[in-house]
């Protein structure tokens, strides 16, 4: 049971002598326990008189298995395993192949934790430090734990507070804490007040409880006794004891958001006599929401200053399901935002605000190197204004990343992009055009067939209803489209696809450097057998819906239909004059046949997104893809300098020229 005390007779290492000393029977518990009882305590009787509980690896196990269902660690985050004892949590989380560390204010327990991590090859890093004072720069882990009930050990609730705060410091936006701590209600009614038990054959412990007077801490006297040398120490301690009110309110007092708790969780100790505090804890989880802690470096050592655009978060956006940038929107920036904060000798300036955008450019004018373009939602989020930004760019000189506004215009309209893939040979599913003044039509292709807006992107207005298998659907579907989204431009009526739906990445300028991401396939295998098997508007935006259930996955087809989608889109690319990167849909008919959908320049940079799962299957994680972006645009750009930036051989490998 994770603890501290106040010892009349301190004992630091096992090898120490100890003498015999004994208080006899005391009146008032709280009277003898020292307001830093915790700075000597956690020693070598700590681990043998708790070993039960504490350096048990089967019940460390079992709780990392359940801590795991709750944060599901990505093994690429940074974990800190806070209050870590002899690191018996952080030793586990590495063995699974997770990046943890551990600190701790007992040296003998960091000392032991170092020791046990070189035996088993762990390179592990444990500091000593105070919880209240934590040597970490801002923003550096994405979790922070304080398990095994090692929170609460200071006199005043303030201290509690102050570990929050620091702990809000250190983790970055969007970052989590997870606490396992004594359920205090539970312990108010059930705590045993005496009890005692072997911890080996030489050596039992007995120990005295009762509560402080004001009932918010429980007071522990804990007798050592050695069966040949009697009593070797006579320790006091407390606990402060919180319940999910309490430690809900000291969280939000912390800045915490997204207070979760998980249930209660008890132990199962192989001695299962006095389980003490750990009897029956409260797990709970919280999360960081801040802005990105500005980082310092020096003038001398930024080589690039780049401006980053993004969609406005306070207008509209008519994309999505409430027409508003909710907290997925708000993650995925600033998940983009972290992978930037680590890249060394650029400063990033971030622009949102659409209302004062030209005067904001018009004042970095001459002062940056260049924009790194990420405004997919288009000027005031209206997306058919997408390529306002980058002719306002061209208007105002300034170099930017990704495709020209014509490129933009082009692959807006799907029609347009047929056309061209048309006239270029590059097969295309069967289709026609209604525009909005049309009442009636001729249906010239067969069913089934899918109705789509000609403008638009993030397969707005496409829904499982968009799939028709007779002209009555079709009617439906048109008018749900106009009416429903309220979306009165021209309407793409085309052949449904039946076989793998495709989608391609390109990184880079063709054709001198450029990479090819692996092609991906959407597995409809969760998908109820009724749906059509498409990606749609609920794939995207709508968790609760079957379509949330679609997984992207390596492309199962052949070389020669890799080659021939291959080459088709590096034409496509140039054709269109696309820039810096790309993304192109394809679908193979019943025969097996590719056909092209779509052409997005732009496309979605996010973490989660299609070019990220592209570059997760070539083994390229999210940070060097947004990198690799960068470096193909200050190429483009001729921004790259070989005296000043160490990185251009970086550009040269990580971009693979095809022949």
């Amino acid at each position: 049971m994770a603890k501290g005390t106040y010892i009349k007779n301190p004992t630091r290492l096992k090898k120490e002598k100890i003498k015999n000393h004994f208080l006899g029977p005391v009146t008032n518990l709280e009277d003898y326990v020292s307001p830093d009882w915790w700075r000597n305590i956690f020693n070598a009787l700590y681990l043998k008189s708790d070993s039960d509980v504490i350096d048990d690896n089967d019940i460390t196990s079992q709780e990392i298995d359940y801590f795991t269902t709750i944060i599901n660690p990505d093994p690429t985050i940074k974990i800190l395993d806070l209050c870590c004892g002899q690191g018996r949590h952080t030793l586990e989380w590495n063995r699974r192949g997770f990046n943890a560390e551990g600190l701790d204010r007992s040296h003998y327990l960091i000392q032991k934790a170092k020791t046990r991590a070189q035996k088993e090859g762990l390179n592990i890093k444990f500091r000593e430090g105070d919880a209240r004072k934590l040597p970490y720069k801002n923003d550096i882990f994405d979790y922070v734990a304080i398990l095994g009930n090692s929170f609460g050990y200071f006199e005043t609730i303030q201290d509690d507070l102050r570990i929050l705060m620091q702990v809000f410091k250190v983790l970055k936006p969007w970052g989590k804490i997870l606490i396992d701590v004594t359920d205090g209600d539970y312990l108010r009614e059930n705590f045993q007040k005496r009890s005692w038990e072997w911890i080996d054959k030489k050596m039992f412990v007995c120990r005295e409880r009762s509560l402080s007077v004001d009932k918010q801490r429980i007071i522990s006297r804990e007798v050592i006794t050695e069966v040949q040398k009697g009593v070797i120490t006579d320790q006091f301690y407390a606990e402060r004891l919180y319940n999910q009110e309490s430690l809900e309110d000291l969280l939000k007092q912390a800045g915490f958001s997204d207070i979760t708790f998980h249930g209660k969780i008890g132990t199962q100790s192989k001695r299962g006599v006095d389980l003490g505090m750990m009897e029956q804890r409260i797990i709970v989880t919280a999360t960081v929401k801040k802005e990105w802690t500005p980082a310092k470096v020096r003038s001398s050592q930024i080589v690039k200053e780049v401006v980053v655009i993004f969609g406005d978060p306070n207008k509209k956006d008519p994309l999505k399901p409430d027409s508003v940038f909710d907290d997925d929107d708000f993650y995925t920036i600033d998940q983009l935002k972290s992978v930037l904060y680590e890249m060394n000798r650029y400063r990033f300036i971030y622009i949102n605000n659409h209302d004062t955008l030209i005067n904001d450019l018009l004042k970095m004018n001459g002062k940056v190197n260049y924009v790194f373009n990420l405004c997919d939602e288009g000027f005031n989020n209206d997306p058919r204004k997408e390529l306002v930004v980058p002719a306002l760019l061209e208007m105002l000189n300034i170099p930017f990343t990704g495709a020209g506004p014509q490129c933009l215009s082009y692959c807006y309209d799907k029609s347009l992009v047929r056309g061209i893939a048309k006239e270029m040979e590059i097969p295309t599913p069967e289709a026609f055009f209604i525009k909005p003044e049309d009442t009636s039509f001729e249906l010239p292709i067969n069913f089934p067939v899918i109705v789509k807006p000609n403008f638009g992107d993030s397969s707005f207005g496409i829904t499982r209803r968009s799939v028709c298998y007779s002209f009555d659907q079709l009617v439906s579907a048109i008018m749900e489209i106009r009416e429903k989204f309220g979306y009165d431009k021209p309407i793409l009526i085309e052949e449904f696809l039946t076989g793998k739906d495709l989608s391609v990445g390109i990184i880079g300028n063709p054709p001198d450097s450029y990479m090819v991401l692996p092609i991906i396939q959407e597995d409809y295998s969760e998908l109820p057998e009724d749906l059509p098997k498409i990606c749609a508007y609920e794939a995207k935006w709508l968790p609760d819906s079957p379509y949330w259930k679609i997984r992207s996955i390596p492309a199962d087809i052949s070389e020669e239909t890799t080659n021939l989608i291959t080459e088709c889109c590096l034409k496509l690319f140039e054709r269109l004059e696309c820039r810096d990167y790309s993304r192109f849909d394809w679908r193979l008919d019943n025969a097996g046949n590719p056909k092209l959908l779509e052409v997005n320049p732009n496309p979605g940079w996010c973490w989660d997104g299609h070019l990220a799962k592209m570059a997760r299957v070539a083994n390229i994680s999210y940070s060097q893809m947004i990198q690799q972006i960068l470096m193909a645009a200050e190429k483009r750009l001729g921004l790259v300098d070989l005296d000043e930036n160490k990185n251009t051989e970086a550009i040269r490998s990580s971009l693979i020229q095809l022949s």
